[in-house]
Order: structure tokens, then C-alpha cells, then sequence
């Protein structure tokens, strides 16, 4: 068992637990070491907008130079742009410094490997065993240096931009982007502009404090709004790291992860390229599933978390995953999700079928899904209880065979999720309170 890392590499409050300026320097240092068993003797290093961005910057810089690394730095940059500029740099890792959709006040730290994958568990695990040792430097000599990547927003606009077809353009369509005051905001609304596309950016001004804050992937409502009010043709939102995107059409709805694989499976099958089938995760709703199935493209379900996304493409050789919450993964555009990467496989999915974003899911009947995040402290589990268990096995014999109920706990955050997916809404909204009252009653 890992004592740091989670799902999606170490995150929590600042200053507090995990997320300190002494343990960002010493896991530099214990990352520096274990990577440089390998050869490494470079690590880019990028961050979101957060204010707390610069301090865990300033002390993992530190502790790589005292394990003999050379750091480049990026500043606020997206997370697929840290793996892509891992793999053009030709350095051997590569550092996240962000909380990805969490608000502010939490802060995370994620690593790629030159390839610009995740690193791997084993890997993880040495560094952990590093973490229990002192902190011994390398001789004066031997420090890493640092330097910084002035122009790395163009060469990632540039990459981005290369995986729209070189003979189409967005010229015409009126797309509201939304950055969540996060780490996409001097990227994103180029990036479509510059494909040809009259773009809104809204949650674009980061001042350290806003990152998430009522815009962005996982707050959909000012998107909504912005795109209803404007006449947009469409609405793109990301979140604080810009690996998520959910969409809006011009109606308003709301666009989620499991139809965005939805539209990306039918375009790579309709074009002859779709290799096996989609993986989604335990989340992805039933209404995916089925609309697959009736397109005889194969389904799995792996673990919530795109690094078990990518674990399940992988054992299976397929190209096309991701989460419901808008990790999306298509290998043959990138090694990690990427937000404005998918945003654009979905338009230039429109343009090839001269379709809208309604057209494009017209096929795909979501069931009513709920989810209720319950907070907890401490090492219990409330999902051990025989209360809870009973309470979910009750539902479950309720909703038979048209309707699912998953209890876990999340990854990044101290909060046991319950969701519930049935035929009518009402009910799975009943069912999932229900459930979730059982949880609060333990906590």
C-alpha cells in the first residue's frame, strides 16, 4: 500500500498533511534520486494558477538540484502539456504541480514518465521508500541546474492545433471556451481561435484564488448560461488543469465524458480506424453501454481514474477510454488526458459530418445518474458497515436490472461517493439520498 501517492499522484490542503513545502522538497529529492538510477539528469516541472503553485514549485525545484537533476521550468501550464514537452524535450520526467479540479486551497503533485505516461506503481513505491530516508545533497559539483521554457504555450498551441485536419476549419462556428481560471487560460481560446473559430473565453483572468470557482468542467452553469446568452453554436469547458473537458450545445445541455466517447467511437468507426472497442470506468453510465452495444463496438469498465483507463487500453491494445468527469484518452493523439485535444477530435467529428453537437449524440439515451459526495475523516470506513451494505443490496433488488449502484471512495478527496443510475430520476434520486444518509449516520 502506498502511504502518499493516490489515484492521480499526492494531493491535499496546503500546508497541511501531505501537501507542506518540507515534504515538496524532499519528494523532489527522493524523485531525483530514484529517477536518476535510471539516467535521468532532466525533469520539466509545470503548474496551474494556483497561488500555492509557486511555493511547491520553488521547493521541488530545490530538492531535484539536490539530487543532481537539471529542472526546467514552464510556469502555469496544462497537464497534457507537461507530458508532451516531456517527450519533445527528450527529458526523463516530468512534474505536475496541481490539484487539477479541486478549489484553491488544495494543491497536488504528479509525475510522467519520458514518455509522458504516468509513472508506474513500482516506481511510486521506490520513491516513497526514498521519502523515509535523510536527505543527504550531492556534492556542490554535481547540483542540478535550472533553466526555463520560454516559449513553451506556442509549441503546445502548435501540437494542439496539428490534431484538427489540415483541410478543415472551424471558420463560421461561434464556440464559448471556458478555462476555469486554471492552467489552459493562455492556451485554449488560441488555440480555437487560431483554427478559425470566434471564441468567448470566459474564466480566463486567474488571480491565484479563483481556479474552479463557479466556472470551468466540473461547475457548468455559468458555460450554460454564456452559450444560451451569446448564440453560441457550442461551449467547450475544461477544468483547472485542463485534462478535463465537458461540452455544451447550443441548446444549453450539457455534454458529459461518456458521450464525448460516444462521438469519438462512432467518428473512428465510421472513418475505418477504430481499433477494438472503448474502455470507461465503474462511473460511466449504462446508457453508454448500450448505445455501443448497438454498434457492435465492445465495452469494458476498469477502476475509477484514468491511470486504470490506461491500464485497461493497454492490456487490450484499444485506443479510445475515459471517465464520465472528462478524462479522455485517444492514444493516437497523446500518452494522457487532454481536454483541448478532445475538444478538438469532437469538432473536427462535426465538420466531417457537417453535424452539431445534438446530431452527434441524437443516438446515445443517457440514464438519470446521481452522485452525492459524503465527507469523512479518519481511517474507518464507512463502507464496511453491514447499515450501508444492506442499504445498497435494497436498492439494487429495487432497480433490477435497468439501473446500477456504486459506492467508493474517491482518490483525491476524503469523501465516500454514492452513485445511483436508473430509468427514472426521481427514484435514483431518492435511492442515492437514501443510501447516502446511511454514510452520514456513520461519519
Amino acid at each position: 500500500m502506498k502511504k502518499f501517492f493516490g489515484t492521480d499522484g499526492i494531493r491535499g490542503k496546503v500546508g497541511a498533511g501531505k501537501m507542506t513545502p518540507e515534504l515538496a522538497l524532499k519528494l523532489g529529492w527522493a524523485a531525483g534520486r530514484v529517477l536518476s538510477r535510471s539516467g535521468t539528469n532532466k525533469v520539466i516541472i509545470g503548474k496551474d494558477t494556483r497561488i500555492s503553485g509557486y511555493l511547491f514549485e520553488s521547493a521541488m525545484e530545490a530538492g531535484l538540484s539536490a539530487a543532481g537533476l537539471n529542472v526546467m521550468l514552464m510556469g502555469p501550464m496544462p497537464t497534457p502539456a507537461v507530458a508532451y514537452l516531456t517527450r519533445t524535450f527528450r527529458a526523463e520526467a516530468g512534474v505536475v504541480i496541481s490539484a487539477s479540479h479541486n478549489p484553491y486551497y488544495d494543491n497536488g503533485i504528479k509525475f510522467f514518465s519520458t514518455d509522458g505516461s504516468k509513472l508506474a506503481d513500482e516506481i511510486e513505491l521506490e520513491i516513497e521508500r526514498e521519502l523515509e530516508k535523510p536527505l543527504v545533497c550531492v556534492e556542490s559539483h554535481l547540483l542540478g541546474k535550472v533553466s526555463r521554457i520560454d516559449d513553451a504555450p506556442g509549441r503546445y498551441i502548435e501540437y494542439c492545433k496539428g490534431n484538427f485536419p489540415a483541410d478543415q476549419t472551424l471558420r463560421g462556428l461561434k464556440i464559448v471556451v471556458d478555462c476555469a481560471h486554471g492552467a489552459t487560460y493562455h492556451i485554449a481560446p488560441n488555440v480555437f481561435r487560431e483554427l478559425g473559430a470566434d471564441v468567448i473565453a470566459i474564466g480566463d483572468k486567474p488571480d491565484g484564488l479563483n481556479i474552479n470557482h463557479e466556472v470551468g468542467a466540473t461547475s457548468m452553469a455559468k458555460i450554460c448560461e454564456t452559450v444560451i446568452a451569446e448564440g453560441a453554436d457550442l461551449g467547450i469547458a475544461l477544468d483547472g488543469d485542463g485534462d478535463r473537458i465537458m461540452m455544451v450545445d447550443r441548446h444549453g445541455r450539457v455534454i458529459d465524458g461518456d458521450e464525448i466517447l460516444y462521438i469519438l467511437a462512432c467518428d473512428a468507426k465510421s472513418r475505418g480506424v477504430l481499433q477494438g472497442g472503448v474502455v470507461g470506468t465503474l462511473m460511466s453510465n449504462l446508457g453508454l453501454e448500450l448505445a455501443l452495444a448497438d454498434l457492435d463496438i465492445p465495452f469494458l469498465r476498469s477502476k475509477v481514474g484514468d491511470r486504470y483507463v490506461m491500464q485497461l487500453l493497454k492490456e487490450n491494445d484499444w485506443r479510445i477510454g475515459g471517465e464520465n468527469s472528462g478524462h479522455i484518452l485517444n492514444l493516437d493523439h497523446g500518452t494522457t488526458g487532454d481536454g483541448i485535444v478532445a475538444g478538438i477530435l469532437v469538432l473536427a467529428a462535426m465538420r466531417r459530418r457537417n453535424a452539431s453537437l445534438e446530431d452527434l449524440t441524437e443516438n446515445i439515451k443517457m440514464l438519470p445518474q446521481v452522485l452525492v459526495n459524503v465527507r469523512f475523516e479518519g481511517e474507518h470506513n464507512p463502507l464496511e458497515s453491514e447499515e450501508v451494505l444492506d442499504a445498497k443490496l435494497e436498492v439494487e433488488a429495487k432497480l433490477g436490472e435497468r439501473g446500477r449502484v456504486l459506492l467508493r471512495k474517491s482518490g483525491t478527496e476524503p469523501l465516500i461517493r454514492v452513485m445511483v443510475e436508473g430509468d427514472i430520476e426521481a427514484d435514483v434520486l431518492m435511492h442515492a439520498n437514501y443510501i447516502a444518509d446511511k454514510v452520514r449516520n456513520l461519519v
